[in-house]
């Protein structure tokens, strides 16, 4: 889960600094994707290995069928862990995702707003393929994590696994939406299709 949130604010940045590059980008150097490939990687196994040492622990999520950190556990521990993990996988990854974003809508108005006619329906098309990712993040996450954090910090057996189902399948599943809504809102490939 780690994973996915880092790369997508990853691919969110890096789509915001090659869409607003003025150079023309260098396709046969993979440095700066590889770069971020082991940046969301080293990142996420940063966030995932301290329960191996004691900083709060893994277990049973949901009816006891996948492996994730122990939500319920009421201890200081474990509390922190999870206060860190909602803001360094969660908070952080989609401030990037919007801050990307968000940069990329502007620069792509500065543009229409020099050119009109095509400039215009393309920004829309932009902003629209901006909102449904963001819409899509926000989708997948955030029941994920508020039911992470009503587990630890709510009532015990407030959650039931069988509640925490859909909010875990969903988080798990948030990977394979950019890329479809990428393909289906990017004229360029919808052209090819």
């Amino acid at each position: 889960g780690i994973i996915s949130l880092i790369s997508l604010a990853v691919l969110s940045y890096e789509r915001y600094c090659t869409m607003t590059r003025t150079a023309e980008p260098d396709t046969t150097n993979y440095r700066k994707t590889w770069a971020g490939i082991i940046l969301s990687w080293t990142y996420s196994l940063l966030w995932t290995l301290p329960p191996l040492f004691g900083w709060s622990s893994y277990g049973p999520e949901g009816p006891g069928i996948t492996c994730s950190v122990n939500w319920h556990s009421k201890d200081a521990n474990n509390a922190s862990y999870i206060i860190c993990l909602f803001i360094f996988c969660l908070v952080i990854p989609f401030a990037i995702i919007v801050y990307s974003y968000g940069k990329l809508l502007c620069a792509v108005r500065q543009v229409s707003s020099i050119q009109r006619g095509p400039g215009r329906s393309r920004e829309q098309r932009i902003l629209l393929m901006v909102l449904v990712m963001v819409l899509c993040f926000l989708l997948c996450w955030l029941p994920y994590a508020a039911v992470a954090l009503i587990a630890t910090f709510g009532q015990p057996g407030l959650i039931t696994p069988a509640a925490s189902i859909v909010p875990a399948i969903l988080a798990k599943s948030s990977t394979i939406y950019n890329p479809i809504i990428y393909v289906f809102l990017n004229k360029q490939v919808s052209d090819v299709l």
